[in-house]
């Protein structure tokens, strides 16, 4: 069953909540977003209140995905520029499918949500994101149409001794 996917929903105690286990259940499984396991849920906290912060103050929109039982099953943020010269581009952060979900092809309809949302913004006309390097994740996105554009080799430290690439991918949308 495909998931609903909504941009910029309210912000209530049950998503904060369904966010957070989210994105703890995706960090633990290894997913490669923002932390290293294990983590718990107050580790988690800051980040995401930064990023409800930013959606306050229209830097952000959230695009979640609910399964079939509607529970918080993907996300991602989509982050505009306040730079004057950079405001034609989005940036795409915190992409997740709950680990339950993976192989589903989920992870494809979120960021095909993610394309249609960009394309609703007005004088957008690329998303940017990047991604560690080292787990295929930039293969899974050029199959979603994402061209690899920049790689920055060790500039995201796992653990000592652990330096992973930073990958830069961009869909252009026009």
């Amino acid at each position: 069953m495909p998931l609903t996917f909504t941009l910029g929903p309210a912000v209530t105690p049950a998503l904060r909540d369904g966010i957070l286990d989210l994105w703890t259940d995706v960090s633990n499984a290894g997913g490669a977003v923002g932390f290293v396991p294990p983590v718990t849920r107050e580790d988690i906290r800051p980040e995401l209140v930064g990023h409800f912060v930013a959606m306050a103050e229209g830097r952000h929109r959230l695009l979640v995905g609910h399964d079939e039982a509607g529970q918080v099953a993907a996300t991602a943020f989509l982050s505009f520029n306040t730079h004057r010269l950079m405001t034609h581009w989005v940036w795409l952060y915190t992409v997740m499918v709950h680990p339950r979900h993976q192989g589903k092809g989920y992870g494809r309809d979120l960021l095909a949500a993610a394309e249609d949302a960009a394309r609703g913004f007005e004088g957008i006309d690329a998303i940017r994101l990047s991604c560690r390097g080292g787990l295929g994740l930039e293969r899974f996105y050029a199959s979603c149409g994402y061209k690899e554009v920049g790689r920055v080799p060790g500039a995201i430290r796992v653990a000592p001794g652990d330096d992973r690439e930073d990958v830069t991918m961009l869909l252009p949308l026009r």
